[in-house]
């Protein structure tokens, strides 16, 4: 049996929006699955229970569902969609905080040597991420492993560009002071005015 292929033009985000502000459901499920994949990508790398990664997702277009009429064309419906994740996903994160008390950085196990060298300094670079506040982790994976500019971080987490830089500035700091003693090496005490 040979299925026909269909041959209809695959529709633009802003399309899509405009189409949902309508109240068009088929619209919503293709930007859903047009997004679910990167958000997911996105979302994991702080927060690591699929459940939660979920469940932000859905949260987020819900929201992006009643609130597709609103949209102004400020700025790119990716952009858009990602600022509701992030928003979202602390959202969630402070919840879960309340909920649980947060791990510090002697919980974790000695970094063993790993024939993968590769695999080792990810799962390094991931441990010291995960010891970062929330805003300052999520600035540097928009940046670094999204590929976001600091304007689209910006628009993506509410914040001036003046924040988002002093996040990274910040987050960079810690880095300095966290990855030593990951790998083993010792702690240099960072300065209260970095932190």
């Amino acid at each position: 049996m040979i299925l026909a292929v269909k041959n209809c033009p695959k529709e633009s985000d802003g399309e899509l929006l405009a189409a949902i502000g309508t109240g068009d459901r088929r619209a919503l499920e293709e930007l859903y699955l047009g997004y679910h994949r990167r958000l997911a990508r996105f979302l994991s790398r702080f927060t690591p229970r699929y459940e939660n990664v979920e469940e932000i997702i859905n949260d987020t277009f819900l929201v992006v569902w009643q609130r597709a009429k609103d949209f102004r064309n400020a700025s790119q419906v990716s952009t858009w969609i990602f600022g509701i994740a992030y928003r979202t996903a602390l959202k969630s994160l402070r919840r879960q905080r309340n909920h649980s008390a947060a791990r510090r950085l002697d919980e974790f196990p000695e970094q063993t040597v790993d024939p993968v060298l590769e695999t080792e300094v990810k799962d390094w670079l991931s441990q010291g991420l995960e010891q970062l506040p929330a805003e300052q982790r999520l600035t540097l994976e928009l940046a670094y492993h999204m590929g976001h500019s600091l304007e689209e971080i910006a628009a993506i987490t509410d914040a001036p560009v003046g924040t988002v830089k002093a996040r990274m500035f910040h987050a960079r700091a810690k880095l300095r002071q966290y990855l030593p003693a990951l790998g083993g090496g010792r702690i240099e005490a960072c300065p209260s005015s970095e932190i």
